[in-house]
C-alpha cells in the first residue's frame, strides 16, 4: 500500500485525483453485470413469455453473489496464470474476470430465452460468478491502492461509477433492445444486439486495468504469519506437504472470520444478521419490477427514457447526498433511514398497481426507487468497510458483501410464485414489510455493538 501522497487534495478537489477517478471507472466495470443477470434480464424473459414463476427462479443465478467468500480466498493469495505474471496479482485477476464476463454475455446474446432457456441460464451464471470475482479483486485493489485519508472518496467514486453502469445496464440495454428492434413486441435480434453493446462497454474495465499500477501490498507479514502456523503444524509432527497446505487454508481462509469474532464476540450474530436483511426490501422487490412494467404495458422505451433522465439524476443526488448525511449523522442512523425509504418505495408500488399505466407514476417510482438505494448504499458500504480488518481485507468484505445478498437473492426465487398466487399489489406490501425488522436489528446494533461508525 502506498503510505506518502504528495499534495493531498482538500473538499471537492479530493474527486479530481487521479485514483478517484480509476475507481470510477472501476466502480463502472463492477457495476455493469448486475442488471444483465437480475433486472434486465427478468424484463427479456418476461417479453418473451417466460412465466413469472421461472423468472423467479432464474434470479437464482445471482446467488452467486452470495457466495463468492467461499473462493475469495484463493483470489486473494493465488496468481492467475500468465496474467498474474505480466500484470501483478490484482491486475490480472481484474483482467481475466473481465474477459470471462465479455465472453459470457456474448454466449447470452446468442441465446434465445424462447428456444434456448437453458443455454442462457448457464452464461448467465457464468457472467455472475465473473462479476462476483471481479467484485473481489476490485474491493481489494481499493482497499491497497491508497491511505485512509482517500477511502471515502474512493468509495464515493466506486458507488457512482456502480450506479451509472447499473442504469447503462437498464435504461441503456432496453434503449438498444428498443431501437435496434421492435419496441412494442418481442424482438430477439434488438435484444441479441443490446448484449453485444453491453459487453462492448466492459472495455471500460479491461482498458482501465490494463493501465493503472499494481497496488504496493505488503504481503511480507502475511507470509511470516504463514510460516509460523507451518512451523507449528510441522511440530506437531504433520507432513512438510500437509503443513504448508494447512497453514495456507487456517491464514487465508479461517483467520480471517475468527478474527471478526475475535472483535465482536457474541454481537457478531446480531452483526450479520443485519448485513443479510439489509436489503430484503429492494433485492426481493427487483426482481418483479420489470417484469410488473412490462404487464402493466410499458414498453421498453419508456422504461429506458424514465430511467436514463430521472433515474441517472436520483442515483447521482442519492449517492452524493447519502455521503453527506453519514458524514453528519453517522452511518446507523443513516441506515435507518436508507431501510425507511425503502420502506415508502415498495408502498408507492402498491398505489401504482391501482393507478395503472401512467408514465408520470413510472417516473415517481423509478425517481423514488433510485434516490432511496443511493442513499442506502452508501451508508451500508460504509458500516460494512467500517468491519473490514484491513489485514484480512478481500476475504472479509466479500464474507460481508455476500451476506448481504445470500438470502434476499434466495427468497428472491420466489416471487415469481408469490405474485401468481397473490398479485402484484400483496407482492409489493409484504416486500415493504420485509423493512420493519431490519429497523428492530439495526436498533439493536446502535445499542449493543459499539463502534467508531455507531453514532
Amino acid at each position: 500500500m502506498e503510505q506518502i501522497e504528495s499534495q493531498p487534495s482538500t473538499g471537492w478537489r479530493v474527486y479530481l485525483e487521479k485514483k478517484v477517478l480509476i475507481m470510477l471507472a472501476l466502480g463502472f466495470s463492477s457495476g455493469l453485470p448486475l442488471l444483465l443477470v437480475f433486472g434486465t434480464l427478468s424484463f427479456w424473459l418476461r417479453e418473451a413469455q417466460v412465466s413469472r414463476a421461472d423468472i423467479g427462479f432464474f434470479s437464482w443465478v445471482a446467488l452467486a453473489y452470495g457466495f463468492k467468500w467461499v473462493w475469495s480466498p484463493l483470489i486473494d493469495r493465488f496468481p492467475v496464470p500468465i496474467l498474474s505474471r505480466l500484470l501483478g496479482r490484482r491486475r490480472g485477476w481484474m483482467v481475466f474476470a473481465q474477459l470471462m464476463i465479455i465472453c459470457s454475455l456474448c454466449g447470452m446474446a446468442f441465446s434465445d430465452p424462447q428456444s434456448h432457456l437453458y443455454e442462457l441460464a448457464i452464461f448467465a451464471v457464468i457472467v455472475a460468478f465473473s462479476s462476483a470475482s471481479q467484485d473481489i479483486v476490485i474491493d481489494a485493489y481499493r482497499i491497497e491502492m491508497a491511505t485512509e485519508r482517500l477511502q471515502a472518496a474512493l468509495a464515493a467514486a466506486y458507488m457512482t461509477g456502480y450506479r451509472l453502469a447499473m442504469i447503462m445496464a437498464g435504461a441503456g440495454t432496453l434503449a438498444f433492445a428498443s431501437l435496434l428492434g421492435d419496441d412494442k413486441n418481442y424482438d430477439a435480434i434488438g435484444w441479441q444486439h443490446a448484449y453485444f453493446i453491453m459487453a462492448g462497454f466492459m472495455l471500460v474495465g479491461v482498458i482501465t486495468a490494463l493501465c493503472i499500477h499494481e497496488p504496493k501490498a505488503n504481503l511480507k507479514q502475511d507470509l511470516d504469519q504463514e510460516a509460523k502456523i507451518r512451523q507449528r503444524f510441522l511440530q506437531r509432527g504433520w507432513s512438510p506437504r500437509r503443513a504448508k497446505i494447512s497453514a495456507w487454508f487456517y491464514t487465508a481462509a479461517v483467520m480471517p472470520f475468527q478474527d471478526f469474532f475475535a472483535r465482536y464476540g457474541k454481537h457478531a450474530l446480531l452483526i450479520l444478521a443485519l448485513i443479510g436483511t439489509y436489503r430484503l426490501t429492494d433485492v426481493v422487490m427487483g426482481v418483479m419490477a420489470n417484469a410488473f412494467y412490462v404487464d402493466m404495458g410499458f414498453t421498453k422505451m419508456d422504461v429506458a427514457s424514465i430511467s436514463k433522465v430521472f433515474g441517472v439524476i436520483m442515483t447521482l443526488i442519492g449517492a452524493g447526498f447519502g455521503g453527506i448525511l453519514v458524514n453528519k449523522y453517522g452511518t446507523l442512523r443513516i441506515l435507518a433511514l436508507g431501510a425507511i425509504l425503502a420502506i415508502i418505495t415498495n408502498l408507492l408500488f402498491v398505489v401504482f398497481t391501482y393507478v395503472g399505466n401512467n408514465v408520470g407514476m413510472l417516473a415517481l417510482v423509478i425517481s423514488a426507487d433510485n434516490l432511496a438505494s443511493g442513499i442506502g448504499t452508501a451508508a451500508f458500504i460504509t458500516y460494512i468497510s467500517s468491519l473490514t480488518n484491513v489485514a484480512f481485507s478481500a476475504t472479509q468484505y466479500a464474507l460481508f458483501s455476500s451476506i448481504m445478498l445470500l438470502f434476499p437473492k434466495f427468497l428472491a426465487g420466489f416471487s415469481g410464485v408469490f405474485v401468481d398466487h397473490f398479485g402484484y399489489n400483496w407482492f409489493f406490501f409484504a416486500t415493504s414489510m420485509l423493512g420493519v425488522p431490519v429497523l428492530v436489528l439495526i436498533y439493536l446494533v446502535n445499542k449493543h455493538v459499539k463502534t467508531t461508525f455507531s453514532s
